[in-house]
């Protein structure tokens, strides 16, 4: 029987054993589905307060000193706006959250606007509060309007033309896709395909590991006329079908979210994945399959357990995906050296997949070469563990 023959053996005997146990499918279809439905209910609860509800709902604004700038509220009321006179603090009432954006009118205002000079207005804001931004936004842009329109009336007045303050004709061309423009969730979807590729096979390797040493039934198995790197290439190999099952599971649920899913209604914008964008993030995640179960595997034949076993590598894909959780925040350009990093090169590679920005076929053939080869070595290490007499035992 030739080698391969051997590892087929083991690996058939791995994938029986756990297609037995219901635990690891229906894990493997519960972490396949942790992806989708919390997008889905990222954009159900934040897109209709962030994108669609605080646009279509009447502007509120509280104004202090509303008396002073009569113009200014008419022009306010005309747009549709919802005024609050207020008496109390304005700061307090903002960081209370009593109001998003309260307009203070001073003292000096009437003074300087009866004299033509800049009249003096605040707005009183917490840029820091993400539900309020939308308000923030149209409020700075009724009083933005209100000031060209008086600038331009009192040019008039003394015949002058308003568009000689205005030597650029600006035109604005959005090249936007829907995709970029729901950045903001479709950002975090690097973040759940690395949690779902380290989730995946999981239970597969701490069964085949720390599990068969707790049964007693590894020893048995290792007096086998079977090479120790025959076993764990075939034990690594016996759980990849269920991650790649995973994989192929979540992208398939979050197809079916972004292209049947009525988000348009949440977010104000149409989003769909391609089948191509679909396959490459498949292709893409492969290698980090190969790398989350061999690293899986080193922390696992070092537990005493297979609760501890399952302790440890439950926390491992935190350590990876935690550059996914910074493309959701921060903008970073990709660049190749960055390719040569696990599991974050590929991150990249999907954010810019899904936001519809090119990348280039180079990028994605180094981070799987340098994924692939940091694999190798770490099956290597996991070789050399399963050649010494105390991965029967555990550590001492």
């Amino acid at each position: 029987m030739s080698a391969w023959q051997r590892i087929t053996v083991v690996f058939w005997k791995e994938v029986t054993d756990n297609l037995r146990d219901r635990r690891s499918l229906f894990s493997a279809l519960l972490s396949s589905l942790i992806g989708p439905v919390l997008m889905l209910v990222l954009i159900v609860l934040l897109g209709q307060t962030l994108y669609v509800s605080a646009r279509e709902k009447p502007l509120v604004l509280a104004v202090t000193g509303a008396e002073r700038a009569p113009q200014l509220m008419l022009f306010l009321e005309q747009n549709g706006v919802d005024l609050r006179l207020l008496a109390s603090d304005p700061q307090t009432a903002v960081r209370n959250g009593l109001y998003e954006v309260v307009l203070v009118i001073p003292n000096g205002y009437q003074e300087a606007f009866s004299q033509g000079l800049p009249a003096p207005v605040q707005l009183v804001m917490d840029s820091s509060r993400q539900s309020a931004s939308v308000s923030i936004n149209r409020t700075q842009a009724l009083v933005n309007a209100y000031n060209l329109q008086i600038g331009n009336m009192r040019l008039l007045a003394r015949g002058i033309s308003p568009t000689v303050t205005q030597p650029l004709a600006i035109q604005q061309l959005d090249v936007a896709t829907p995709e970029s423009k729901a950045g903001f969730f479709l950002n975090m979807m690097p973040y759940f395909i690395v949690l779902v590729v380290f989730l995946g096979g999981m239970y597969v390797i701490i069964d085949t590991t720390a599990g068969e040493r707790e049964r007693g039934s590894l020893e048995p198995l290792l007096i086998n006329p079977v090479a120790r790197w025959e076993f764990v290439v075939g034990k690594l190999m016996a759980a990849i079908p269920f991650a790649v099952l995973t994989i192929f599971i979540t992208l398939v649920a979050f197809a079916i979210a972004f292209n049947f899913f009525p988000l348009q209604t949440y977010i104000g914008i149409h989003i769909r994945l391609s089948l191509r964008v679909l396959a490459e993030i498949f292709l893409i995640s492969i290698p980090m399959i190969v790398l989350a179960s061999a690293l899986q595997m080193i922390i696992a034949t070092f537990t005493r357990s297979f609760k501890e076993a399952q302790t440890y590598v439950a926390f491992l894909p935190l350590i990876p995906a935690i550059p996914g959780i910074g493309l959701a925040l921060l903008p970073i350009k990709a660049s190749m050296w960055m390719m040569l990093i696990p599991t974050f090169g590929q991150q990249l590679i999907i954010n810019k997949l899904m936001v519809g920005e090119p990348i280039s076929l180079s990028y994605g053939l180094v981070s799987a070469a340098a994924t692939l080869v940091i694999s190798l070595v770490l099956v290597f290490i996991a070789v050399r563990l399963y050649e010494q007499e105390r991965v029967l035992f555990g550590p001492r």
